[in-house]
């Protein structure tokens, strides 16, 4: 494997040794100390000035030390059976919670001194900081006391967030034995996964039922895992007087409530759409219906296509240039500097992600690649993210390098269908538009419905535990069979060890933040209804969508799109998404 698809993660620090790395987490643990002492119980006599000085000092703060953090952070998920990087992330875990302790009266006193002087974020010296002021008052009516916040960041250490890391660690670490052209392979998770797209349908049927044959022999774990992450977080949502379960959600993700209600109604609407689609790949597929096997398989009769590193790279970088030079630029300085880690391994986190690099004005991105076009789409996926973190990172101050998870998600998904109008140009055949177009309305499926089904899953499971009902293994399946049959209907046949599906998903599991999954359906429809500008608009959309991404945080998700002309909170602006998804379809459906 070349070196060029592992990451270089020494960029991050002076250097990176173990014991220097250990050393700047202690140093940033005494610094947060001196913020302490020096702010703590003090912050209400702030005007606009002394607040700019503090707001700079934390900035600076989150720079200074990003770099170490990240190294263990990004280190351990690349391999996670390494025992150097065991110990750096344990050390950084630790870190991060008692410069968290140090931390606390921050936001505790930040929204005391903004709820006595409502008009502060409105200072032309607090400018830059107003939407982020505007979002801590927000926060303000659910913040404890700075022993209580201190006392939660304790639990949560040895709590919520060792659940989510035992699921990460135990998934990264289970491997899978199954005979691929006679041969007996013992596969880890990030390699066998692979066989879900392969052309051979009994491959992948069997792929997909000896892993989660395997994760529901695990189903304590995971089950344990689930209850005490959704019975911390009832608990939270009273003590921090939550109205819902969603709530700390839609003040992370800064969207509001009716926004996602139009977004779910339209989606329940709309179900018809996506059991059309896979009807109609059934028949494609010359089956009477589809396996959840063959869900996201290539269709038949089409060129086995696979992509090696460097072809996968030069179609991406074509794909983002077209649309915009210097993105293209960007995407291959990620190559260049070898911030892509995408060698398949064992101990290697499930999934792919992007990080940012506020200090680099950069990212970095992880992915398991294994030449599948969907590899390739991925690809494009996590260096939209990184193209977003090029460009807010330029833009904006540290504090407003949080867009949440809706907008966060925008700059990705649109990089994908960069990708599909860069491989639909060059299909020489009606048969390579037809595998383009399957690939996007499967990830469209995937992301907008069955990402859905997860969200009222999670909804589902919160109902079950305030009803008095107990969450084994059993009961979380049948919430999320149920869930997943508002979005099917009869147009699937299930295995049944796929009742276990939901062992895998890592997003059950994040501690603090839950409901993570509407942000992706919330992205997927929202950037299909930009592409539609962008369809209409062409060259004159580029600086429209550089300006979304360059917000970061500075403007909310609702003001983003009335700028656009959009209303969040009405069902016709989904349907504009909805639409170009159709539009897709009968694209696919005109290659017959």
């Amino acid at each position: 494997m070349s070196d060029m698809m592992r990451w270089d993660l020494g960029q991050l620090v002076q250097r990176d040794d173990e014991a220097s790395i250990i050393k700047n987490l202690g140093e940033m643990t005494s610094a947060a100390e001196v913020l302490h002492d020096k702010y703590a119980g003090k912050m209400t006599h702030l005007g606009a000035s002394g607040l700019h000085a503090l707001l700079e000092a934390m900035d600076e703060f989150f720079l200074k030390f990003e770099g170490p953090m990240s190294y263990a952070m990004l280190r351990y998920s690349a391999d996670s059976t390494d025992q150097v990087s065991k110990r750096l992330h344990d050390a950084a875990r630790n870190a991060s919670v008692k410069t968290g302790q140090a931390l606390a009266f921050f936001e505790l006193e930040l929204g005391a001194l903004l709820k006595e002087h409502r008009k502060l974020p409105e200072h032309e010296l607090l400018a830059e900081y107003r939407h982020f002021l505007e979002r801590v008052l927000l926060r303000a009516p659910h913040v404890l006391s700075e022993t209580e916040e201190k006392l939660v960041m304790a639990k949560d250490l040895n709590g919520t967030s060792a659940w989510s890391q035992l699921q990460g660690d135990w998934l990264a670490t289970r491997t899978f034995r199954i005979k691929v052209k006679g041969e007996e392979k013992e596969l880890p998770y990030g390699e066998i996964i692979s066989f879900y797209s392969n052309p051979d349908r009994e491959l992948r049927r069997e792929a997909n039922r000896i892993v989660y044959h395997g994760l529901g022999k695990d189903e304590i774990v995971w089950s344990s895992a689930i209850r005490a992450v959704c019975a911390d977080h009832l608990t939270m949502c009273q003590w921090r007087k939550y109205p819902t379960p969603m709530s700390q959600s839609l003040l992370s993700n800064d969207v509001e409530a009716e926004a996602v209600k139009a977004l779910m109604s339209t989606i329940e609407k709309h179900v018809g759409l996506y059991r059309r689609y896979l009807n109609f790949k059934a028949k494609l597929m010359g089956l009477p219906k589809l396996g959840n096997w063959d869900v996201i398989a290539p269709l038949p009769g089409l060129p086995d296509r696979s992509f090696t590193w460097d072809e996968s790279r030069s179609i991406v970088v074509q794909a983002y240039s077209k649309f915009d030079p210097e993105f293209g630029h960007w995407v291959e300085e990620m190559f260049d500097q070898r911030h892509i880690d995408a060698e398949v391994r064992k101990g290697k986190v499930s999934g792919a992600f992007c990080n940012q690099w506020l200090v680099g004005k950069g990212a970095y991105v992880l992915q398991s690649f294994n030449g599948r076009m969907t590899d390739v789409y991925t690809q494009a996926h996590e260096l939209g993210h990184a193209v977003h973190a090029y460009l807010y990172s330029r833009a904006q101050q540290p504090c407003n390098a949080d867009p949440g998870s809706c907008i966060a998600e925008c700059g990705s998904i649109f990089g994908e269908l960069l990708l599909t109008d860069q491989l639909l140009s060059s299909a020489k055949t009606k048969e390579e538009r037809r595998a383009v177009l399957a690939v996007v309305l499967d990830e469209f499926g995937m992301a907008a419905f069955q990402v859905s089904a997860r969200v009222w899953f999670e909804q589902g499971m919160y109902d079950a535990i305030s009803a008095g009902r107990f969450l084994d293994g059993e009961t979380v399946s049948e919430l999320w069979t149920g869930a997943r049959d508002r979005i099917y209907g009869d147009a699937m046949e299930w295995l049944p060890e796929m009742k276990w599906e939901w062992t895998m998903k890592l997003h059950y599991y994040i501690p603090n933040y839950r409901f993570y999954n509407y942000p992706y359906v919330f992205a997927q429809l929202f950037v299909f209804a930009l592409y539609r500008l962008y369809q209409e608009q062409g060259v004159e959309f580029a600086p429209k969508l550089r300006s979304l991404l360059a917000a970061g945080s500075s403007r909310s998700p609702q003001e983003l799109a009335q700028e656009l002309g959009f209303d969040l909170s009405s069902e016709e602006f989904w349907e504009k998404g909805m639409l170009q998804a159709e539009e897709f379809l009968a694209m696919l459906e005109a290659t017959l």
